[in-house]
């Protein structure tokens, strides 16, 4: 039986994330998410920690979760979550994405993460910007913003908002406000409910396309002989900035 399941898994796929861990999972059933398949070590106490933690999630879990021996999850996500569930959801189509990213009028901004490289960096990205309710997160660069660690990352939180890679000539329309050491003081410039948030690395700043394309270089005060800020932090005070001119 075992094996049919792990075969099914296998089929189902194509097209999909994983989800590895009860709070992606959870997250992913909450907004929304195409949830293909739950497999779990444990299904009472999977149903269980629903009860507690997400009741809303429990009707949907109890229909789609499959208990299966634990060796055999180890075989499918090799990081197996110590919740001992994973699931497998839909990536949502990038069409789709561009579409919400793109819409306009825009009542909240859209972060740009320019070439990021740290999956688990780009994941707590995500996760803020659900949380302030940004309309989304644009990457450019090599690294997928879907990828697993990403999504664990975000706790899911991938199915809160628009999550895409795109090229730097392709970032949606809006004002695009760049976090640079050179720009204007972050406090003496209100971010617009349509910008575009742009973050660099964190060794390597943004690049020189990305400044000249800016609107508005903004800077965030820093103590001197500090050279930079956590990527997530710096996301979190620009998000922070924006929703506190909103009061």
């Amino acid at each position: 039986m075992d094996d049919e399941l792990v075969r099914d898994w296998r089929a189902a796929e194509r097209g999909a994330v994983l989800l590895d861990g009860f709070h992606p999972l959870k997250h992913a059933l909450r907004f929304g998410g195409e949830v293909r398949r739950v497999l779990t070590a444990d299904r009472g106490a999977l149903l269980a920690l629903a009860g507690e933690l997400a009741p809303d999630v429990v009707p949907a879990l109890d229909a789609l979760a499959v208990e299966v021996a634990e060796e055999r999850l180890r075989g499918l996500a090799p990081r197996l979550h110590p919740t001992g569930v994973v699931g497998l959801a839909a990536r949502p189509s990038v069409a789709a994405n561009r579409e919400a990213l793109g819409r306009l009028p825009r009542r909240a901004p859209v972060v740009v993460l320019e070439n990021p490289r740290n999956l688990g960096n780009v994941g707590a990205v995500i996760r803020l910007a659900a949380g302030f309710g940004a309309t989304g997160v644009v990457t450019t660069g090599e690294l997928d913003p879907w990828h697993p660690t990403v999504l664990r990352g975000s706790a899911g939180l991938h199915f809160a908002t628009a999550v895409e890679r795109v090229d730097l000539p392709e970032l949606p329309a809006g004002p695009l406000y760049v976090l640079d050491p050179e720009g204007t003081d972050i406090r003496d410039l209100p971010f617009p409910d349509d910008a575009l948030l742009a973050f660099g690395t964190e060794r390597h700043g943004v690049s020189a396309e990305l400044k000249e394309r800016a609107d508005r270089l903004v800077a965030v005060p820093m103590q001197a002989g500090v050279s930079s800020f956590n990527l997530a932090t710096s996301v979190a005070m620009g998000l922070f900035h924006w929703m506190s001119g909103r009061r």
